[in-house]
């Protein structure tokens, strides 16, 4: 004690201000290590049946806060509420997906809203613990014939549908996002309301950008538009990548590369998104994909598939 009383003031004050820091390591290794945020969709729920602790601690591993997880008639409520507990207790969010490309049509418009009751309907006989946070639509009508004809009116049709599907998805007190193409800011909104991106974030709490490249920067650049609108509107964004087969080109997917180019593109993403406050992550499509790749077990392409 004696010896602290000979310390100098200004020596004590370093001294403890060093002790403060050291307490605080852990915590601020922690929070940074959350700020690289990923999410991913998993397409074949069918799968957490048998694979709740490999799927769950992959996924933490690599750094994902949120499962788009498709809802399927053969999947029992009873296995949706184990699969949410699991990742609950892994701080893991769990977020319903569902959506034909047909569901923009308005005589399709009751299928996304039966989609959404249903989910408020299995959270409200569900445990806290082993409730969907939220609701993910990936509704892609551009896949269809007649957006080559009928552009304008297909988007006019999209927006009332979304519109419904927004509200009902906000009384259940559902978090609504949408997984949407990068182009839609070079599409006019029904009504002239700006563009259609900005109506589509507007509506939405966040939004999946399908900005497909194997290149961080072009992912970037390609979701640029829809990040400031974001930014402006105070919703968020996630950056896609692709790592699934296409046959739309190998420069649209990781699918043929090293799983470690994939790796060293998202940081470029992350460090590029990290200058807008809506950049919600990446988002990786898809689970199985990625699971495979990074355990280097093969993967079939289409073609191969197909014969």
């Amino acid at each position: 004690m004696k010896r602290w009383k000979q310390v100098p003031v200004k020596a004590k004050w370093v001294l403890l201000a060093l002790i403060f820091c050291l307490l605080l390591l852990p915590w601020l290794l922690k929070w940074f290590s959350h700020e690289e945020h990923k999410a991913t969709w998993l397409w074949d729920a069918s799968i957490i049946a048998e694979q709740t602790p490999e799927i769950i601690s992959f996924s933490k591993e690599q750094g994902v806060n949120v499962i788009f997880l498709q809802i399927q008639d053969e999947v029992s409520d009873d296995t949706y509420r184990t699969f949410i507990a699991a990742a609950k207790v892994a701080e893991i969010e769990v977020h319903a997906l569902n959506g034909h490309a047909d569901w923009a049509y308005t005589e399709k418009r009751a299928e996304g809203l039966a989609f959404i009751e249903r989910v408020r309907a299995y959270n409200a006989a569900s445990a806290k613990n082993e409730r969907f946070e939220g609701v993910q639509l990936d509704v892609e009508p551009y896949q269809l014939e007649r957006w080559e004809n009928e552009e304008s009116r297909v988007i006019a049709e999209w927006q009332d549908n979304m519109k419904a599907w927004t509200e009902a998805g906000e009384d259940a007190g559902l978090y609504m996002s949408a997984a949407i193409p990068f182009w839609l800011d070079a599409r006019q909104s029904s009504g002239n309301e700006g563009t259609f991106s900005h109506w589509v974030i507007s509506h939405f709490d966040a939004v999946a950008i399908m900005a497909y490249r194997d290149s961080g920067q072009q992912m970037y650049d390609l979701s640029k538009e829809e990040l400031d609108e974001a930014d402006d509107l105070g919703k968020k964004v996630w950056i896609g990548a692709e790592l699934a087969d296409t046959h739309e080109g190998d420069h649209l997917t990781f699918f043929r590369k090293p799983i470690s180019n994939m790796d060293e593109e998202m940081e470029k993403v992350f460090k590029l998104g990290s200058t807008h406050s809506s950049f919600a992550g990446v988002a990786v499509h898809h689970y199985e994909a990625w699971y495979a790749k990074k355990n280097g077990i093969p993967l079939a392409r289409k073609d191969d598939e197909q014969k």
